[in-house]
């Protein structure tokens, strides 16, 4: 039961994530976006993968954590992508 109340937990965190994902990368720059934020949340997916692994317990949980793991990673890219704009726009001003 365990499994499955984390697996909602995920699910509801790993939808939020596309919208952010479109949300900055139509905004088109950094501003607003915290990396070391970004960075947290990439780590904890990391622990929560290692702790499946570790621990044996390889199942369904493991793909949301994966799912949520690659969305976030997006994110990363995008950021630094906005950041290039970001700094493109200040050198034509």
């Amino acid at each position: 039961m365990g499994s499955v109340f984390e697996t909602i937990m995920l699910v509801c965190f790993g939808l939020s994530w596309p919208m952010n994902l479109m949300k900055a990368y139509r905004a088109g720059t950094a501003r607003g976006t915290s990396l070391w934020f970004i960075l947290l949340i990439i780590t904890g997916y990391i622990a929560g993968i290692s702790a499946k692994i570790l621990t044996g317990q390889i199942n369904y949980v493991l793909i949301a954590y994966l799912l949520n793991l690659a969305i976030v990673s997006l994110n990363l890219i995008v950021y630094f992508r906005n950041v290039s704009l970001d700094r493109k726009s200040a050198a034509n001003h």
